[in-house]
């Protein structure tokens, strides 16, 4: 009943969106001017889906599962509830980093086809980026002073546009066969408020950073003309200081969607403190994001191993009990690489049922809920 209920509601919604808001429709409220038509109406419609509903997505969802991988059409959230996510995640590591151009290509063509898989079903694709240091070589993890040294007039300036250059190839090579250019959430530099990246707070100055972030838009937007890109700022948890969440903040100019990534505030659901302070950082980002028209999202949460089993409903119910923080227009769990290390029930998994429950809300929308609506506006 959950599918039907929420197919009609979620069309009623955009209906709704449309009829008595015609001129949100033509407006392109999105960062780029020339943004395509697939990519206004993705914005569109999620930023229409605020207080409505919620899409679900996961990081990897598609590529691989407990005891499985590489199998066709299948995630472990579609092995438990019959559907697929609404979202999926992917990672850029692999196709920009100093290696072989055939590993490089070989990566490159594995995310295009999931991406390709993800889009013809009607769901979105987020693209983080675990970009290599590119002062020492070695991952983002090394957390030796990198930024200053990739902007205009650094040394290593040149060595970040050929990175550049690879995630533009990328980027534009998500056609359909109608040629049609595939609509992405591009998610660069997040979580920079910790101290676990080479772009984290503790390593770059508030100018440094922000240069960073408006020098790539402008790079990918402007000069390499990518015009099916949706961005997206997620800092890590901010504990209910939203200054923390703006401090680095590169403009209203360089940002679509108002993330934020939180893991520690929300993996304990009898931590009331902390699951507060998670909702009201939400609920200030929705605020925001609402008055400049923009999309708000809970970019990454999750409690690894799932080990309270009715984690899901429990957040969810948290998160949409909240006025303000009601509003966001998706939300994102990590990968299940492994059964030490996995962020969605699978089957057999003592959180099953919880999940099931999640999936049945109204208000949660999985890819049997969305379908193509939400490349389309009248």
């Amino acid at each position: 009943m959950k599918k039907i209920i929420s197919i009609y509601f979620f069309m009623f919604c955009i209906t709704l969106s449309v009829c008595y808001g015609q001129k949100s429709v033509v407006q392109n409220h999105t960062i780029d001017a020339k943004a395509s038509k697939e990519t206004k109406a993705l914005f569109f419609n999620l930023k229409n889906l605020a207080g409505k509903g919620v899409l679900f997505g996961q990081q990897d969802a598609l590529m691989y599962g407990i005891g499985w991988k590489g199998e066709y059409d299948r995630s472990d959230v579609k092995n438990i509830t019959g559907s697929h996510p609404a979202l999926f995640g992917w990672d850029l590591e692999a196709i920009a980093k100093n290696d072989s151009k055939e590993n490089e290509t070989r990566s490159a063509e594995k995310i295009k086809s999931y991406c390709l898989q993800a889009y013809k079903m009607g769901g979105v694709n987020t693209l983080s980026w675990h970009v290599q240091n590119f002062v020492t070589g070695k991952n983002f993890y090394d957390t030796t002073r990198c930024v200053s040294a990739i902007l205009p007039g650094g040394e290593k300036h040149q060595e970040f546009t050929s990175a550049l250059d690879k995630i533009a190839l990328f980027i534009k090579s998500l056609k359909t066969e109608n040629g049609v250019a595939v609509p992405v959430i591009f998610r660069p530099f997040h979580e920079h408020t910790g101290n676990w990246f080479w772009w984290g707070k503790p390593f770059c100055t508030v100018e440094e950073y922000k240069a960073l972030w408006q020098f790539t838009v402008q790079y990918l937007r402007d000069k390499k003309q990518l015009h099916n890109i949706i961005y997206a700022y997620s800092p890590d948890r901010i504990s209910g200081n939203f200054d923390n969440y703006m401090e680095r903040y590169p403009g209203d100019n360089y940002v679509d969607v108002l993330g934020f990534d939180d893991y520690h505030e929300l993996k304990d659901i009898n931590d009331e403190r902390s699951i507060n302070l998670a909702v009201k950082s939400i609920g200030q980002i929705c605020d925001y994001a609402m008055s400049k028209n923009k999309i708000a999202a809970l970019t990454e949460t999750g409690q690894e191993k799932i080990v309270q089993p009715n984690w899901f409903t429990t957040i969810f119910n948290k998160i949409m009990g909240d006025a303000s923080a009601s509003r966001i227009s998706y939300l994102m769990v990590w990968r299940n690489a492994h059964t030490g290390h996995f962020y969605a029930p699978y089957p057999g998994h003592p959180g099953e049922a919880d999940f099931k429950e999640f999936y049945n809300n109204p208000k949660t929308l999985f890819m049997m809920d969305v379908g193509m609506d939400l490349y389309k506006t009248k």
